[in-house]
Order: structure tokens, then sequence, then C-alpha cells
């Protein structure tokens, strides 16, 4: 179903199910799949594709070129995943050619009102951005992950799975998984250990994680050394290991992000756990 007030181009691809709503506009290179719902004013162009069951609110954006003074209109895209929400006022920009030329958004994500997904970002399953949530170019985030309102991640930075960013934190530096940041600028403060139980991961996790981040970020000493004692300390703990291996993978265009009070990750309700 499409009214009649909008306008879809010649050879833009509208698959079974999908209704658009009053004054969309969507470009000729654009994608829908099935059962995607256009609600009003929805403005989608590039080389985009929406998954099946997508729904976008009114005045939301996606595939407009990106803000970025080296792009010259070349044939770039945006990839979109099936379920997701994208809510009013939301922009996600395509990608560039000095990145990986496409920007995409994973199944099953929730992107509050206003929030931004900058050019070439890669953000996985299941991440939710909260009201006004900026996202630069080339920022990566884990699955599962949730930002809170009005939080700006600097270019470049990587975020790992399960992590949570506070409110209106600053983040310009690179956040393992299952960490919990906050402030401006942001600081680790401790793990995402909330979070993680909701997620059904079980006190042992817990307990294995919090040993080895007070190892890495609260003891004393030569950091690579302790990155050392960490994988002889938690061989075998996967989860452990992702940690390590996030760290092992920066790439030194970002840091890692400092540590802060680590009150939060030894609250006695925590320690229940």
């Amino acid at each position: 179903m499409i009214h009649a007030s909008s306008v879809v181009a010649p050879g833009a691809v509208i698959g079974a199910g999908c209704r658009i709503g009053p004054f969309c506009t969507v470009g000729p290179d654009v994608v829908l799949e099935e059962g995607v719902e256009l609600l009003s004013h929805v403005v989608i162009e590039g080389r985009t594709r929406i998954g099946a069951g997508s729904r976008l609110s009114a005045f939301a954006s996606v595939g407009l070129a990106p803000q970025d003074l080296k792009y010259k209109g070349e044939p770039t895209g945006v990839v979109v995943g099936a379920r997701c929400q994208i809510r009013e006022h939301v922009t996600i920009h395509r990608g560039s050619v000095g990145g990986e030329g496409i920007t995409r958004v994973g199944d099953d994500c929730l992107l509050m009102a206003c929030s931004h997904v900058g050019h070439d970002c890669q953000v996985a399953d299941r991440v939710i951005l909260a009201n006004n949530v900026m996202l630069g170019g080339h920022v990566r985030v884990g699955e599962q992950c949730f930002l809170g309102g009005g939080a700006a991640v600097h270019q470049m930075v990587r975020v790992g799975r399960h992590a949570m960013v506070g409110g209106l934190a600053g983040v310009t530096n690179d956040v393992p998984p299952f960490a919990n940041v906050f402030g401006l600028p942001a600081r680790l403060v401790g793990l995402n250990a909330v979070g993680l139980r909701r997620r059904g991961f079980s006190r042992d996790n817990l307990h294995a994680l919090r040993a080895a981040f007070r190892l890495l970020f609260r003891e004393p000493g030569i950091f690579a050394e302790r990155m050392e004692m960490a994988a002889q300390r938690f061989a075998g703990d996967a989860l452990v290991e992702e940690v390590l291996s996030f760290l092992q993978a920066r790439d030194r265009r970002r840091e890692l992000i400092r540590p802060g009070r680590m009150a939060a990750e030894i609250a006695p309700e925590e320690e229940e756990a």
C-alpha cells in the first residue's frame, strides 16, 4: 500500500506487504524487503536496503550522502537489518569510499528519536540507541549494546558487545566488551553486571569477568604484563578471552578507554550475583 502523496522512484524494489504512508520519498536504488512500514515523511535514498518487518517513523532519513567533505557522489550504501525500529528524525548516512562503502545496522535494533548513525558505521544486532545518541563515522558497536540518551561516540571508536554507555557520555576511546562507561570524557566505571544478568549470563560468568576487569583495569603495573597475567589466569574462559582479543586488536587510531572510579563494579547487590 502506497499513499498517493508519496513518491516512489522507478527502479525501487518494494516487497510484499510493505506500507508507505503519506509524504514519503523512496529513491530508485532502494530495496524494501517484505513487510517494511514507512509511517510518514520518511526519506530513503542511495543504495539502501531495509530488512523485512522494519518500521520507520516520521521524518526518519536513511541513505543520504555522508557528512564527509571527501565524498564525491560515489555509489555507496546502507543496509538495515530485519525488524528494526527507526524512530522519529533518525538519520543513517550511507558509507564512503574512505571506509567500507556500506553503513550497516543489524537485526532487531531500536534507534530512538533523533539518534544518528554516521557514515561507515557497523552496528550489530539488538543494539539500542536512546534519544539523541550520535555515532561518528566508522564507529563499530557490538551486539546488544545500550547507549544512553545524548551519548556521543567519536569516529573510529569500537564499542564491544554487551557494553553499556551512560547517558550524555562522551566516548573518545575504545570500550571493551561487557563494560560500563560513563562521563564526559567517558571513563570505565565497571562491569555491565545488571545488563549481563538480564541477558542470562551465569554467576560464574560474572565472577570471572569481574575478577578479570579488576586485574586489567585496577591493579598497578604495566598494562601489557597484566594482560599476560589475565591470559594465563583465565585461560579457557571464553568471555575473558573475548575481552583480551578486543584489547589486542586495537589499530592505534583510538586508545583504550581509561578507568575511572570503579565503585559501581563492587556494589553489594552485584557481589551477591
